[in-house]
């Protein structure tokens, strides 16, 4: 496959999928919009991936390309009606672009959490051979506070009841970040944003640790996110 990776800040990568698309031979080309670089066209891609960042998908007026970004996605999901992997704030501007709202919530969620598979999640394609309840790494202050019509949401938890969700056919996006690698937490940590986002969930303390916390869950991360992008070439095969 061809995909084209959407960032908005270029340590937030497509992370373990890099390596994942790689040894399946497919090509990536990535687009870095907060460096001002232009959406090409979409002629000869497979799928859309679109990653986090630390902007939230309202700031339209201090980085005018989300707008441009949103158009985007809509026309990648509704007319062109080809596959799509959203991941954090690309989970969120499939959401907004969509018509459905993102808000800001009452506190950030960031840190190792367990989510768990709606009834719908348990019976979709994307998460099969996944358990109903399994950890994953957050980190957001953001969440979809009203699902697009037609939507279905494929998990949550207490703290984000949209964790992930599935539009049409293969528009998915996930809230929690199953890309991560070894370098994901000390690459963030540094970013303004993130580190303060870090420590009003977590305290000093708990940042400081979030790293040495996320390392042996490593090997059962990457597992996660081989079965999620083997389940989703499944999907877009059988399509």
């Amino acid at each position: 496959m061809r995909i084209l990776v959407l960032q908005h800040l270029d340590v937030e990568h497509p992370g373990v999928f890099r390596e994942l698309w790689e040894a399946k031979g497919h090509e990536r080309v990535t687009v870095e919009l907060d460096a001002g670089e232009a959406i090409p066209s979409f002629e000869g891609f497979d799928m859309l991936a679109v990653m986090g960042g630390p902007m939230d998908v309202w700031q339209e007026d201090i980085h005018p390309w989300l707008a441009v970004e949103k158009a985007a996605i809509r026309r990648w999901v509704v007319e062109r009606g080809a596959p799509y992997l959203g991941i954090c704030l690309g989970h969120q501007l499939l959401c907004e672009a969509l018509g459905g709202k993102v808000d800001l919530m009452r506190k950030p969620e960031v840190g190792l959490a367990e989510i768990e598979l709606s009834s719908a999640g348990q019976s979709d394609p994307v998460f099969q051979g996944f358990e109903q309840k399994f950890e994953t790494l957050q980190w957001h202050g953001a969440e979809v506070a009203r699902l697009p019509d037609n939507a279905t949401t494929l998990a949550g938890n207490d703290a984000c009841a949209v964790q992930a969700f599935r539009w049409g056919k293969w528009a998915y996006g996930f809230q929690y970040h199953t890309e991560i690698t070894p370098q994901t937490v000390p690459d963030w940590r540094v970013i303004p944003e993130y580190k303060a986002s870090l420590e009003a969930a977590l305290g000093e303390k708990g940042a400081a640790e979030l790293a040495d916390a996320v390392q042996p869950r490593l090997p059962e991360f990457k597992a996660a996110a081989r079965r999620l992008d083997d389940n989703l070439e499944a999907i877009i095969r059988a399509g």
